[in-house]
């Protein structure tokens, strides 16, 4: 799909990030989200999406177990505005990984099987 260019904010990011599950991918979705942009500067979207496949191009059929790409795109004035913004979604969702791994209970359940 392309991109409608906004020449107010020229400068333009989309992070992919697949996760293995849905439920692990809405997850990190929802604990994000609720962090706006403080800046006017940059303007975030985020959205949940399947793996790059062949079949991506039949959305209307795609399952919602099925997506588990969390999508980010980030708009921007400038590049500094962009660079900074990114930095902070990419420290949160860190944080947010991190607390997943520690602490997901399908992690947990794993473990103890091995």
């Amino acid at each position: 799909m392309a991109e409608i260019s906004n020449p107010e904010f020229p400068y333009s990011l989309t992070i992919s990030i697949p996760l293995p599950t849905n439920r692990l991918a809405s997850s990190a979705l929802r604990a994000i989200e609720v962090d706006t942009e403080l800046s006017p500067f940059v303007r975030r979207s985020m959205a949940l999406t399947t793996p790059d496949t062949p079949s991506k191009s039949l959305e209307a059929t795609v399952k919602e177990e099925e997506k588990t790409v969390l999508e980010a795109t980030y708009r921007a004035t400038t590049n500094r505005m962009l660079r900074v913004a990114v930095n902070g979604f990419m420290e949160s969702l860190g944080v947010v990984l991190g607390v997943m791994e520690e602490l997901d209970v399908d992690v947990l359940e794993a473990e103890v099987q091995n």
